[in-house]
């Protein structure tokens, strides 16, 4: 069995003291930090100023987790999903979405999700494991690199609403986004960061308590607990007053406005009724509503709102003076929207 720690879930203590153990200099820590966060490495050995007697230690130490972008498919609205594989030959999926005005990266946090929820082609895959914090920053990094080759410009937002549950893999995400934002790592602002999240109210509570200073957004889609629990089973374990409560101290420590993610399903969650339930939800929690529309995935059943309903439902919110907008479906023909990523390019080629 392979006992190597990854490389980067070493904190820079840690690191000096394996060091020391090692009979190495101190001052080596703050150079091999620098090569795992800032530097784009693909390999140990690529750690030019490390001596070759302390690389071969290294590797014979620890596991070098850094991702390999495989392929990428352009959409033809110049959307782009990434294929990436792990240290461990697992594979995820990241999304490239181009606009006038931004370059926005959507990023994964677990190869396979066990969320499960039933409108997402994600739910539908066997979960494997949480990602490393490197392999999260890894995306980022990788798909700046494309979104410059391909655009012509970086990145300017970075939204974490992937492959899997980010609050079900708490402490790498958390690192993750320290690593992102941090002056020893990518240096980004918090503001350019969204974390999507179906709701675990501990989990919303911890993010508050770490000042990350990121935007946090609830995947709800139903306001009504029967309903909801049918669209993501999950959420059994979470009631909607548990949620509202702890969305109420996120609010309260954050001083930020949560955005509410609203999947529009005809027949489902799309009623004056479901409207009514979502505004005395969301009026207790200082939030603006996404509606997003359904993008077909296979083996489910449900069936997108019709463009009528959709802008009812727009109307009602707009009559009660909430902030309010329709996401636009992107990268559907290369199953890159939102909810597709399912690893299925691979399956086609």
């Amino acid at each position: 069995m392979n006992d190597k720690q990854l490389i980067r879930t070493l904190s820079p203590d840690t690191l000096k003291n394996w060091l020391a153990e090692h009979k190495e200099k101190p001052f080596r820590a703050q150079q091999i930090m620098s090569w795992l966060w800032q530097k784009d490495v693909h390999a140990i050995d690529d750690m030019t100023n490390i001596p070759e007697t302390l690389r071969l230690k290294l590797q014979q130490s620890f596991i070098w987790d850094r991702t390999q972008l495989l392929s990428f498919q352009l959409s033809s609205d110049k959307t782009i999903k990434a294929v990436f594989k792990l240290y461990d030959d697992a594979i995820i999926e990241g999304v490239i979405i181009p606009s006038d005005k931004r370059m926005t990266a959507c990023i994964s946090t677990q190869a396979g999700c066990p969320v499960k929820c039933v409108f997402c082609a994600t739910g539908q895959l066997k979960f494997i494991r949480n990602l490393s914090a490197g392999e999260i920053v890894d995306q980022v990094v990788d798909l700046n690199q494309l979104s410059q080759e391909r655009f012509g410009k970086g990145l300017t937002n970075v939204v974490i609403m992937g492959m899997g549950e980010p609050l079900l893999n708490m402490e790498n995400t958390i690192m993750a986004i320290k690593k992102i934002t941090s002056d020893e790592g990518l240096r980004w602002s918090p503001r350019r960061i969204t974390l999507s999240t179906v709701g675990i109210p501990e989990g919303i509570i911890r993010l508050a308590n770490e000042h990350l200073g990121v935007n946090l957004a609830i995947s709800l889609h139903s306001a009504i607990q029967e309903k909801r629990e049918k669209l993501i089973p999950f959420a059994k374990k979470y009631s909607l007053v548990d949620l509202q409560t702890a969305l109420k101290q996120y609010t309260y420590f954050t001083h930020q406005k949560i955005t509410i993610e609203y999947l529009m399903l005809q027949d489902m969650n799309d009623s004056i009724t479901d409207a009514t339930a979502l505004s005395h939800f969301a009026s207790q929690i200082n939030a603006k509503i996404n509606l997003i529309p359904f993008n077909p995935i296979d083996h489910c059943n449900l069936q997108p709102s019709s463009a009528i309903k959709i802008e009812e439902f727009m109307s009602f919110f707009k009559y009660k003076n909430f902030t309010v907008r329709l996401r636009k479906g992107r990268g559907v023909d290369i199953d890159a929207a939102c909810g597709q990523l399912a690893n299925k390019f691979l399956k086609d080629v």
